[in-house]
């Protein structure tokens, strides 16, 4: 299990990110200043930083001096949003930087991305009786190949990384076609459908009104 340290003063934020990559079965920490993070980083190994710029006692354009003497890779989070910062904290070391306010969907895939660039990122997800390898993007159910298109094996993925999240329709689309919604589309509606049939999913895929649907974990 992949364990990430979660830098962040604003405590509500922290446990935003905490459990939306728990959800993901990654293993979280949090500290709340720069201080405490660097104590937690010399005593134990993480995976993966996720930094705030705007910390007491330390901030993070110091702590990534510090954290390269790890070779933990890190993105900040950040209000401060201009060229000139981005560019400062990626000639500083880290490897991505996202800017508050953020979506929740954007955050866990820069975290896959960074994880898979690291090859730290984790291969098999399992969810109930289903089993995903994503390197090989094989789908099992209890154990037997299920035979998933490319647009339902993704759509399945975005499903079991937000468990017990109703997601919009719009937010499944645009995630899994990469592309601007159109609000008379039956694209997501059809697919549901094909992936509830051949997963066996229909108590697991939920309908909610006037939203999309919500995987129950």
């Amino acid at each position: 299990m992949n364990e990430i340290l979660i830098v962040e003063d604003d405590r509500n934020i922290s446990e935003l990110i905490n459990m939306a990559l728990k959800r993901q079965n990654y293993k979280c920490y949090c500290a709340y200043d720069g201080e405490a993070a660097a104590d937690m980083i010399e005593n134990r190994h993480f995976d993966l930083i996720l930094l705030d710029v705007m910390l007491p006692k330390i901030d993070g354009y110091e702590l990534i001096e510090y954290i390269k003497n790890f070779e933990t890779p890190v993105i900040f989070i950040t209000a401060k949003s201009s060229i000139n910062d981005k560019v400062k904290g990626l000639k500083l070391g880290a490897d991505d930087y996202i800017t508050k306010p953020f979506e929740i969907a954007e955050l866990q895939a820069r975290v896959e991305v960074v994880l898979r660039r690291y090859n730290k990122s984790l291969s098999i997800i399992q969810s109930g009786d289903i089993t995903i390898n994503t390197e090989s993007r094989v789908v099992l159910k209890n154990g037997v190949p299920v035979d998933l298109t490319l647009k339902e094996y993704e759509m399945l993925l975005l499903f079991v990384r937000n468990k017990n999240i109703a997601l919009y329709r719009e937010m499944i689309y645009e995630n899994v076609w990469q592309g601007e919604y159109c609000g008379n589309s039956r694209t997501v509606d059809l697919h549901i459908q094909r992936l509830r049939k051949k997963l066996d999913l229909h108590d697991r895929i939920v309908s909610v009104f006037k939203v999309g649907y919500r995987f129950v974990g």
